[in-house]
């Protein structure tokens, strides 16, 4: 039998170290995060956060992380379930593709989609056809959806991976074509996965900063989501705006992280 974890029968020196390393370390990560939200004076706080640029900020921010996060789940889910239930030749290698952009600094990221949505043979044709990409806010999703799509397609893998495909199997028994057995039973017994992807992919996305300023660069009220505003804004030393967008950024990611929790139900996704 296990420990059971939530008990605490006897304090010994081993687990007194650990648990004052783990407590120290949190105490550590809430007094340097509250010290940034409440540093600002509240009345200077709620005036930067009702400023114009921090207003578009977020509303470009909302747009552009929703549409590359709808968009690392259209395409997440297939290739997840093509690397759970799938044998081809290369699935090794193609995993391995699909999670270099975790490896990848964001910056370097942003400099290969600069290349290649610039001066290659791709981004001249692309600027012939009308579709200019760098310095747009199109630009943000394509950076968004790079960077963040491996995690979606991790997140998911480990859903489709705690799903028996016994549960396939009897389906296309009863009747149920491929589609529909993906359909009826695959995607609500990974429900979950998917929702905890989804959102952690949104904030992730929120989020952004390396790749977007390499592909989208860093233009006041056009291409200014809320890193952007962030990074603007330390710049040129106003310290009130910076903190309302670092603000609102933590409040996402505090969101994100509750509900990724509430949804992978401690299993781990990653």
């Amino acid at each position: 039998m296990f420990p059971n974890r939530d008990a605490l029968p006897h304090l010994t020196s081993f687990k007194a170290l650990f648990l004052a390393v783990s407590f120290g370390l949190i105490a550590y990560m809430l007094v340097v995060i509250a010290g940034l939200v409440v540093y600002p004076p509240l009345p200077a706080l709620i005036e930067s956060l009702t400023s114009p640029e921090i207003l578009f900020a977020v509303e470009l921010s909302l747009v552009t992380s929703a549409v590359s996060t709808a968009l690392c789940v259209i395409a997440a889910v297939p290739v997840a379930y093509s690397l759970v239930r799938f044998s081809f030749p290369g699935r090794k290698v193609a995993n391995t593709i699909f999670n270099i952009p975790l490896a990848l600094p964001p910056l370097v990221a942003g400099v290969a989609l600069l290349i290649f949505y610039g001066p290659s043979t791709f981004g001249r044709m692309l600027s012939g056809w009308g579709l200019d990409i760098i310095y747009t806010p199109l630009g943000i999703i394509v950076a968004q959806f790079f960077v963040n799509l491996p995690y979606m397609v991790r997140i998911t893998r480990s859903a489709f991976e705690t799903i028996n495909p016994r549960y396939e199997h009897v389906a296309r028994t009863l009747g149920c074509t491929e589609w529909g057995a993906f359909r009826q039973v695959t995607l609500p017994l990974a429900k979950n996965g998917l929702i905890a992807g989804l959102v952690i992919t949104w904030s992730k996305s929120i989020g952004e900063f390396g790749a977007v300023l390499m592909l989208a660069g860093a233009t006041r009220m056009k291409t200014e989501t809320l890193p952007i505003a962030l990074f603007l804004n330390m710049s040129t030393g106003d310290l009130d705006l910076a903190v309302a967008a670092s603000v609102i950024l933590i409040v996402i990611s505090v969101i994100s992280l509750a509900v990724f929790e509430r949804y992978t139900d401690e299993r781990g996704m990653f």
